[in-house]
């Protein structure tokens, strides 16, 4: 369901191997993700390059593991397809979330 990637300066890369982050996916995501949290992980890079579309209930997922995560670690999301940006500044979340084009974009935000 999730692809893992641990970097040296305790960042998890997490890239969603389904097409969209739906209600058919969000679930399963979450629990993979919070099991994570709940391990002691919190700076996450979760990275939507494969990710062709999400719903409602991907955006609650993701806007969820983020006030898990609260002030004590970070969550940068990058590499989204031109729909799911589209999405993300509809309904205004790219406000609440910190977006950059890849990765590495978003792994040197995090070492700022």
């Amino acid at each position: 369901m999730i692809r893992l990637e641990e970097t040296a300066s305790a960042v998890t890369v997490i890239a969603p191997d389904a097409a969209g982050l739906t209600a058919m996916t969000a679930g399963e995501f979450r629990r993979r993700v919070l099991a994570l949290i709940e391990g002691g992980q919190s700076r996450f890079v979760i990275d939507l390059r494969d990710v062709q579309d999400v719903d409602s209930s991907g955006i609650g997922t993701l806007v969820g593991l983020l006030k898990r995560i609260g002030l004590r670690g970070e969550m940068i999301l990058c590499g989204p397809s031109e729909k799911v940006a589209q999405i993300f500044r509809l309904t205004r979340m790219d406000a609440i979330f910190p977006i950059q084009p890849d990765s590495a974009a978003a792994l040197r935000a995090l070492a700022a």
